[in-house]
């Protein structure tokens, strides 16, 4: 006698963190960089080495890349940009004992400081959310062998079955050329590189990726004037997935690290092109639905089968999809009302805060952090800087919600506009994306395992031929095929009952115990 299990492998998430960590850092200017006097820009990004579990701390090692336009402290003032990086080291507490900690999202807010004319404090602020997953495997009883005259109950199921899981980092170069009417390119002052779209599906074993960067660069011309080019650059490729395929569902957690841009010749030996290097780094875990008939009950009527029972957790696929909302909002700035002419780029983050599962679908509040490149009338520096934030909340549509229900999600900003409207007011418009994988739990009984003992033919003779039987609530045709010794299509052929049809409340049968079957 053996059981027959299904082996089904599953993903285990637990309870994202968000930890907050400062590093404040002082900074020498390099010999080969001018004087400063003025920080017009600063920003950061995190760059993730180690990600290691000590105790009952997350260790986590990393860089702090950051960038800064800044203008010089000269007779002819000039914009000039400072790069570099710091080291970093944090322990995040958690008490999950469980999984490999994985990042989630990162997101910094730098501010850099001038000491003096050589020297800046940098100061950032950086927050990272991490989760822990991991790879469990189950099994599920489908079946059983090497019992006599065993009869069986089945109930088929849908679970979401996880595949595989991918990390693999997908290289994107491809080249920008100026327009007609933009002046060469002499040297880059600043270059601004950020994701505004990226698409992913399942295609036969790989995962295709299909986006766009925005690109902004600010320049100096041969003559020492400043201009300024902003192109979206589209890429796609392909990241092999072994055994998956269109019909399949994923969920993927993806960086954008490693952008670059430098100026190339183009064919006529002149600076107009502009080479553009990012690595997007991708983790996807890939499920499929699979349909499997789990033995709920048995019984023989050779011998005696007692089976242990055990209640687990799966999940079942409920939506995947990929949701757009839009944002729109009127800012009032007072400050820049008579000192600004033109918009010239406009950068922004999504910061997700919190999700919340309601009858309609999911609601996801959380704030965009907005920063506008503005010309302003001064003749010697033209342009100047605004940071703010705005908050958002919008509504991600799902027909079917359940209690429980279980969300993996991540956003991005597809679109962002700041145009003026006179008066110290600008608009802000955006266009956000979520990438959705909607699960809810479900609960199976499965055997876990099985006893067989003989049955007594004494107790087989005690009891009755014939038994009379009104039909209770909840009953069906194979538990009471169990509880007297019978089979459910004895039962049909002596009462007349169609077995799809199945037992009404309240209707007398009688039982002939198998042995003894005038049938």
């Amino acid at each position: 006698m053996e059981l027959v299990k299904k082996q089904v492998m599953k993903q285990w998430s637990g309870k994202p963190v968000t930890d907050q960590f400062l590093i404040d850092e002082d900074y020498n200017v390099p010999d080969n960089k001018t004087d400063i006097k003025k920080v017009m820009i600063s920003e950061g990004t995190l760059r993730i080495e180690e990600i290691r579990k000590v105790d009952h701390y997350v260790k986590i090692q990393g860089k702090l890349m950051f960038q800064i336009l800044y203008v010089t402290d000269e007779a002819e003032e000039k914009m000039a940009e400072l790069t570099g990086q710091f080291p970093f080291e944090e322990m995040v507490y958690t008490e999950e004992e469980r999984g490999d900690w994985l990042i989630r999202s990162t997101r910094t807010d730098v501010t850099a400081v001038m000491i003096h004319s050589r020297k800046l404090n940098i100061r950032t602020m950086a927050e990272i959310v991490l989760v822990p997953e991991e790879a469990e495997e189950g099994e599920l009883t489908v079946d059983v062998e090497g019992v006599d005259r065993c009869f069986r109950k089945k109930e088929t199921k849908k679970i979401l079955k996880m595949l595989t899981t991918i990390r693999d980092t997908y290289r994107i170069k491809e080249e920008i050329r100026l327009p007609k009417g933009k002046e060469n390119i002499a040297s880059l002052l600043w270059t601004d590189i950020k994701p505004r779209r990226l698409d992913t599906k399942l295609v036969t074993d790989g995962l295709i990726v299909e986006g766009e960067l925005l690109v902004f660069a600010l320049y100096e011309t041969p003559d020492e004037t400043l201009n300024w080019i902003e192109e979206p650059v589209r890429f796609e490729g392909r990241i092999p997935c072994p055994g998956a395929d269109e019909t399949m569902f994923h969920q993927i957690d993806t960086a954008f690290t490693d952008e670059n841009a430098e100026v190339r010749l183009d064919e006529d030996g002149e600076m107009r092109i502009i080479g553009v290097e990012a690595s997007l780094e991708a983790k996807a875990s890939v499920f499929e639905e699979e349909e499997l008939e789990i033995l709920e009950d048995l019984y023989s009527l050779s011998c005696i089968l007692t089976a242990e029972k055990e209640t687990k957790e799966w999940e079942q696929i409920v939506m995947q999809n990929q949701m757009k909302c839009t944002v729109g909002e009127t800012l009032s700035l007072p400050e820049l009302k008579d000192n600004i002419f033109q918009i010239c780029h406009t950068s922004g983050s999504l910061e997700i805060v919190r999700t919340e599962p309601g009858e309609e679908g999911i609601r996801v509040e959380g704030i965009l952090h907005i920063a506008f490149l503005y010309i302003k009338p001064d003749d010697e520096i033209p342009f100047d800087t605004w940071q703010g934030m705005v908050p958002f909340s919008c509504l991600l549509e799902c027909n079917e919600m359940y209690p429980d229900i279980r969300c993996s999600l991540n956003g991005c900003m597809e679109q962002l506009d700041v145009n003026l409207l006179g008066q110290g007011k600008a608009e802000v418009k955006a266009a956000l994306s979520f990438r959705t994988l909607v699960r809810k739990p479900v609960s199976i009984e499965t055997i876990t395992e099985l006893q067989m003992e003989e049955r007594s033919m004494e107790e087989l003779a005690k009891r009755p031929g014939i038994v009379g039987y009104a039909v209770k609530e909840g009953d069906d045709l194979f538990s009471l095929a169990k509880r007297f010794g019978t089979t459910e299509e004895s039962l049909c052929e002596v009462n007349g009952i169609e077995k799809e049809k199945g037992l009404q409340p309240g209707e007398r049968i009688l039982i002939f115990k198998e042995n003894l079957s005038i049938l």
